[in-house]
């Protein structure tokens, strides 16, 4: 077993034995040095071990095991490939986000080799996904419930299935998963090689680790302070009557944000009165249908939006890197949601800023919070203004009046 950190110099993707085409493709997109997870990871996972890697979200574990997966592809004729309906590796997230963020990613990188990446998922038909199924593929980016489904409509089959990455284990865990994820990987083949990702592995996901690895190599990857930006976090004593307003002129001075409310209809009416406030807005949660989620993350990673509020069923799936501001519109359950959610701010080495709005009734819950968490600072007075100057020294920006 070994333990690695974050703090790991980086190096180039050539020497870490991936396929000669993916590097050169990286390469075309800027990109030719390892993030520390991927240095960590990629030899362990090229040279068919297990691998169980702790890393904070946004730490570049897609890259890294994609390229693992399409690097051993790499090495089997097409012809010796399953095919329709049996793909050769199985990558299985816990939402809708991340299976279509990963679908992106990998898909260019899996042409250079002459290999296909589907991905599968609940909020949309089933016919567009079983056509896929049926021209063949060769990576199926799945999310357990639709897999389920497709498996019981025979549209594919996992018997041939030689590599499993189980992604954000922690997540799956949260969201209840885990049990239907254990009889998806019992379809794969017993001599498969598994790979597993996760913040966490406490409790069911180190039973997981247990059951479904031998031997695995673990890599325990912790931010270094190169790879994880500085991230001000900030508690305001603010009554409900005053949020909206706190809200809109935090994301005016530091935005882009994301916005967490607790619950579809409080994200809905938010979204409408920032918007009503001059700033472009869209809410992303589970009853907007696949197409409105994805336009709206889109529109957020182009820049079009000041504000992108959410409830916390949305929260593992906005991965965008570089957000300068996170705002808990309303209060996190506990710390682990408080984690989650804040940690769409500070990743691949970017600053950011967490504001809280507190009210009267949350006061004793949030200096609990804080001190789990080691967090100091007690609850202040809002400070819109100082925002901007937290962390980058940049003036204050101007509002902009863009509409999603």
């Amino acid at each position: 077993m070994s333990i690695s950190s974050l703090g790991v110099a980086p190096v180039r993707f050539s020497d870490l034995g991936v396929a000669r085409p993916l590097v050169a493709r990286l390469e075309q997109a800027g990109i030719t040095a390892a993030f520390p997870v991927q240095a960590a990871t990629l030899p362990d996972c090229l040279a068919g071990r297990d691998v169980c890697g702790m890393a904070p979200t946004g730490a570049g574990k897609t890259l890294a095991f994609g390229l693992a997966v399409l690097t051993r592809l790499a090495g089997v004729p097409k012809t010796e490939r399953q095919g329709r309906r049996r793909p050769c590796a199985l990558v299985l997230v816990p939402t809708r986000e991340l299976a279509a963020q990963i679908e992106q990613v990998l898909t260019p990188l899996a042409a250079t080799i002459g290999a296909s990446v589907v991905a599968i998922y609940g909020g949309v038909g089933y016919a567009k996904q079983e056509a896929a199924l049926r021209g063949g593929t060769d990576v199926l980016v799945a999310c357990p419930g639709r897999l389920t489904d497709l498996i019981e409509r025979g549209s594919v089959e996992l018997s041939h299935v030689s590599m499993v990455v189980i992604d954000e284990a922690d997540r799956m865990a949260d969201m209840g998963f885990l049990p239907v994820v254990r009889r998806l990987v019992d379809r794969t083949s017993p001599s498969r090689q598994t790979l597993l990702f996760s913040a966490t592995l406490d409790g069911p996901v180190e039973k997981l680790v247990r059951d479904y690895q031998h031997h695995p190599v673990r890599h325990d990857l912790q931010p270094g302070e190169a790879d994880h930006g500085s991230v001000g976090h900030h508690f305001w004593r603010v009554e409900a009557g005053d949020r909206v307003a706190v809200t809109t002129e935090a994301v005016a001075a530091r935005g882009p944000a994301v916005v967490f409310c607790r619950t579809k209809r409080g994200a809905d009416r938010l979204s409408e009165r920032l918007a009503r406030s001059g700033l472009a807005s869209a809410a992303i949660h589970g009853n907007r249908s696949q197409g409105q989620r994805e336009r709206a993350l889109a529109a957020f990673r182009a820049g079009r939006l000041d504000a992108l509020v959410a409830t916390d069923v949305a929260a593992r799936g906005i991965h965008v890197d570089a957000v300068p501001l996170v705002v808990h519109f309303d209060p996190p359950a506990d710390a682990t949601d408080y984690v989650h959610r804040s940690g769409r701010t500070g990743r691949a080495g970017a600053d950011g800023t967490v504001v809280s709005l507190v009210g009267t009734e949350h006061l004793a819950a949030t200096k609990l919070l804080q001190r789990s968490l080691g967090l100091s600072g007690g609850v202040s007075s809002p400070d819109v203004r100082s925002l901007a100057l937290l962390v980058t020294g940049r003036p204050e920006r101007s509002r902009r009046h863009s509409h999603l």
